[in-house]
């Protein structure tokens, strides 16, 4: 086993019994220290027809859409498609030739940022505006209402630093589960 090989967790001894390394310290062994804001850029830049991706070999995300996923499992030829679809159809393709050089961030499910906005509310010490906001999530509509209400009683700045930090947290414990080294920058 070679200390680039980051993609598999190996046991205590490789087939000839040779101690290996955890990933961990092959991450390490590598330098690869991923900056939390990336991983945080990543996880926010997704949607519903997208994934980001950590490509451990270099610590850089890569956000492929559901449509080159697509492309690239059909073998598409790339001359059809304009140059940066191109470029992101060859990085789908490279994420399925070499899935263990790639670790899925979190998702938008993972994330449930609806229970962030709970435990927001959660924080606001003024009664009124936590009610006001706690009423803003009910139903449908509710992260447009709880905007909007965030705006009305003048607290969008403290959400924001709130969901920042609440993000962080998450990217912080992805990275502790996927053994990746990160920086706070």
């Amino acid at each position: 086993m070679a200390f680039w090989n980051v993609g598999i967790l190996c046991q205590a001894r490789d087939r000839k019994g040779k101690p290996c390394i955890r990933r961990r310290e092959a991450l390490r062994i590598m330098g690869i220290r991923v900056k939390l804001s990336e991983i945080v850029s990543g996880m926010e830049f997704q949607t519903d027809e997208s994934v980001c991706y950590l490509k451990k070999t270099t610590g850089e995300t890569v956000l492929i859409t559901d449509e080159a996923s697509n492309a690239a499992e059909e073998g598409t030829t790339l001359s059809i498609y304009p140059q940066w679809e191109r470029e992101e159809i060859e990085a789908a393709r490279d994420i399925q030739r070499n899935e263990e050089n790639y670790v899925a961030l979190p998702s938008r499910f993972d994330m449930n940022e609806y229970r962030i906005m709970e435990r927001f509310c959660d924080t606001v010490e003024d009664e009124k505006v936590a009610t006001g906001l706690r009423l803003a999530i009910q139903g449908s509509g509710a992260f447009r209402r709880f905007k909007d209400g965030l705006h009305a009683f003048g607290i969008a700045e403290q959400w924001y630093a709130f969901r920042d930090k609440a993000l962080r947290e998450i990217a912080k414990d992805w990275c502790e589960e996927n053994h990746i080294e990160y920086s706070e920058d």
